[in-house]
């Protein structure tokens, strides 16, 4: 697995595969860094990565600890 975090100056961008990826199926996905806290170099700690993740999804979070499940309303198809 490759992770790493590329700043592109045009709409291009030219990823080159290690020998060992050539032939296989490989996912690629994009996304802006913009929510998340960024450091260019990239010296942030895991914890820190972390704590700028946690923060950046905080208002995609729903509570659901009231939340139950009643498999008989779910299977009244009625």
């Amino acid at each position: 697995m490759i992770r790493t975090i590329l700043k592109s100056d045009n709409n291009n961008l030219n990823i080159e595969l290690p020998d060992d990826m050539v032939g296989k199926v490989i996912e690629v996905i994009i996304f802006s860094l913009d929510e998340v806290e960024y450091i260019e170099n990239g010296d942030l700690e895991k914890a820190e990565r972390l704590a700028a993740i946690e923060k950046a999804l905080e208002k995609y979070r729903i509570n659901t600890s009231g939340f139950k499940f009643d498999r008989d309303e779910a299977n009244d198809y009625g």
